[in-house]
C-alpha cells in the first residue's frame, strides 16, 4: 500500500455551491470537525473506482459514527460530470455516503489530486493526515484509521455524533428491475434471461411475441448480494452483468463476486464454474477455473467448447476451457490503453462487452471508448488468436459523439456489443444510443436514440435511451438493457421501431 503522508497541513474547505448527494445539506470540513474524514476522488467509470466502494463500506461498517466517507467525484467523462446521471450511478453502484459533485475539479485541484481513485485522510483536528493512490485493503486501511480514532478519543477531539444521511435509494419507488446490466436470448426455448443487476439476480422472462412475453417465468437469486451457490431461491450473486447460453445451461459474469456461475436451464440451480469470490489482485493466473481468483468479469461470449470473458478489471480478455475447466488469458498484457498487434501483446481499457461472428470476437473497450475485435483460429486448442485491431477510438481521453468514418468517429464509453447480419451494433452507454459499424465500409452511425436521455418509444431516431449497458440480437430483433431506466428495450430492425418490454413479475 503506497502512501504519502502531507505532514500539517489543514485540508481546504470544500468550495459553496457544489450539489450534493445522500445528505440533507451540504458539508463543510468545519462541521465535521471531531470525525475522522476520507475523501475518496473517484469517477463512476473507472473499474478501480468501483472496486474500492466494497472496501469503503467495510470501513464504514467498522466506523459507523467516528469515520465520514466522502465522494468526490471529479469525472472523466462529459456525460459523468450530470447531476441527473451521478444519481443514478450512486444509487447503482449502493453508494451510501455522501456525494459531492466536482465537476469542473476544484476540490481535486485543492487537494493536488492526479488519478483516480485517490483517498485522502483528514483528522478529527481538520489536519490533513496522508493520501493513497489506486486500490487498497479494507483491513489495513481500517487499522491506520483505528489508530488515528483510538488517538482522538485520548485527546477527547473525538465526536461520535451520528452523520444524519438521505440516501438517493430510499427516494426512489421500487421497480421490476433495477438498473439491468445485460441480456441474452434462447431463441429455441422462447425465453430472454435479464442481468438485474442491481438487485443481485437473473430473471428468466418469456420472449417479445410469444405468448408469454414480458412474464418473468423464474428468478434466480436470493436477491440480496452474496456468493453462495444452490437452488434458485437460496443462491447469491452480487451486480451480475454478461451472459451466455449453452445448452448446460446459462452461464452468468457474476462482476462483483469476481466470478463465473452457470444456471441450469432445467432446475434454476447455480454452480460456480470460475473464480473464488475473490479478486485477482491484479491479474488472474492460468489454471484450474475453479480456484483462480479473477478480476470483474463483464460479459461473455460462447465459442464451442470455450467460454470467452471480458476481464474489466485487469484489462483482458480471458477464455475457460469448458470440458476441462482449465483457464488461459487470451488477449491483454494486463496494462490499461490502447494498443493493437498480437494477442497476448495488445493493450485493452476495460472490455465491457463481447460479441462473436464468423470467428470474430468484438469488444468494447470502455474506457477508451473503442471498438475492437481479434480473428480466433478454427480451433483456440490448437492455433493462437489473430492480432488484436481497433475499428473505433484512439486513447484514454479521446471520445464523444460522432459519427462517420473509423478514423474521426468518436464513442462515449461503450459498454455493449452485439453482431447480426454483416453488422456491428453499440451501445454507445455515455451518449445513450445504439450505433452500428459497417465493417465493409469502415463507417459507424447512430441507429437508435437522440442522445439525450429519457425513455421514448417509437420510430428509432426519436427513441431515447438512458445509459444502455448491454444489447443482444435474435430474429430480428435488437434487445437492449436499459440501464438508467430500469427496463429492456426491443428495436425492431425490419420497422426500426422501438418498444419497451412490459416485464411483469
Amino acid at each position: 500500500m503506497s502512501e504519502r503522508l502531507v505532514g500539517r497541513v489543514r485540508a481546504p474547505e470544500f468550495p459553496v455551491g457544489l450539489e450534493w448527494l445522500n445528505t440533507e445539506q451540504p458539508l463543510t470540513l468545519l462541521g465535521l470537525r471531531g470525525k475522522v474524514v476520507v475523501l475518496d476522488f473517484w469517477t463512476f467509470c473507472c473499474i478501480n473506482c468501483q472496486h474500492v466502494l466494497p472496501q469503503l463500506r467495510r470501513i464504514e461498517e467498522r466506523f459507523p459514527h467516528e469515520v465520514v466517507v466522502i465522494g468526490v467525484h471529479s469525472a472523466k467523462f462529459h456525460a459523468e460530470r450530470a447531476q441527473y446521471n451521478l444519481r443514478q450511478a450512486v444509487m447503482r453502484h449502493d453508494v451510501r455516503h455522501p456525494v459531492v459533485n466536482d465537476r469542473n475539479f476544484l476540490i481535486w485541484r485543492a487537494y493536488a489530486v492526479r488519478a483516480w481513485p485517490t483517498l485522502t485522510l483528514i483528522g478529527p483536528d481538520g489536519y490533513v493526515v496522508g493520501a493513497h493512490s489506486g486500490e487498497f485493503d479494507a483491513e489495513v486501511l481500517g487499522d491506520k484509521l483505528a489508530l488515528i480514532v483510538e488517538e482522538a478519543e485520548r485527546s477527547g477531539a473525538l465526536d461520535r455524533t451520528p452523520l444524519p444521511l438521505n440516501l438517493e435509494k430510499h427516494k426512489q419507488p421500487m421497480t421490476t428491475l433495477s438498473f439491468p446490466g445485460k441480456v441474452a436470448v434462447d431463441a429455441a426455448r422462447g425465453r430472454l434471461y435479464v442481468a438485474d443487476t442491481e438487485h443481485h439476480r437473473v430473471l428468466e422472462i418469456g420472449l417479445h411475441g410469444g405468448p408469454e412475453a414480458g412474464q418473468v417465468l423464474r428468478s434466480v437469486g436470493a436477491g440480496e448480494p452474496g456468493f453462495r451457490d444452490g437452488d434458485p431461491t437460496r443462491a447469491r450473486f452480487a451486480m451480475p452483468q454478461g451472459m451466455a447460453v449453452r445448452t448446460d445451461g446459462l452461464y452468468v459474469a457474476d462482476t462483483e463476486n469476481h466470478a463465473i456461475r452457470r444456471i441450469d436451464l432445467d432446475t434454476g440451480g447455480v454452480v460456480t464454474v470460475a473464480g473464488t469470490g475473490e479478486q485477482a489482485a491484479p491479474w488472474p493466473e492460468a489454471g484450474p477455473a475453479r480456484t483462480a481468483r479473477l478480476n470483474s468479469p463483464w460479459d461473455l461470449a460462447l465459442d464451442g467448447e470455450w467460454l470467452h470473458m471480458a476481464m474489466a478489471g485487469s484489462h483482458q480478455l480471458w477464455s475457460l476451457h469448458l470440458p476441462s475447466g482449465a483457464l488461459r488469458p487470451l488477449a491483454g498484457d494486463g496494462r490499461e490503453a490502447l494498443m493493437d498487434g498480437p494477442a497476448l501483446e495488445a493493450r485493452l481499457a476495460q472490455p465491457s462487452g463481447l460479441a462473436l461472428a464468423d470467428r470474430r470476437l468484438w469488444w468494447v473497450d470502455s474506457e477508451t471508448s473503442s471498438l475492437r475485435y481479434l480473428d480466433l483460429p478454427a480451433s483456440l486448442g490448437t492455433a493462437p488468436a489473430g492480432e488484436a485491431r481497433t475499428m473505433v477510438g484512439t486513447g484514454l481521453f479521446d471520445f464523444g459523439d460522432r459519427d462517420g468514418e473509423r478514423d474521426t468517429a468518436l464513442l462515449q464509453h461503450p459498454l455493449g456489443v452485439a453482431a447480426a447480419g454483416g453488422f456491428v451494433f453499440v451501445a454507445d452507454s455515455y451518449n445513450h444510443k445504439i450505433k452500428v459499424f459497417h465493417p465493409r465500409t469502415g463507417e459507424i452511425r447512430s441507429f437508435a436514440g437522440t442522445g439525450e436521455p429519457g425513455l421514448e418509444d417509437g420510430p428509432a431516431d426519436g427513441a431515447c435511451f438512458w445509459e444502455p449497458g448491454g444489447v443482444t440480437f435474435s430474429e430480428g430483433r435488437l434487445y437492449v438493457a436499459d440501464t438508467n431506466n430500469h427496463a429492456v428495450r426491443v428495436i425492431d430492425l425490419g420497422s426500426g421501431e422501438v418498444s419497451t418490454l412490459e416485464v411483469e413479475e
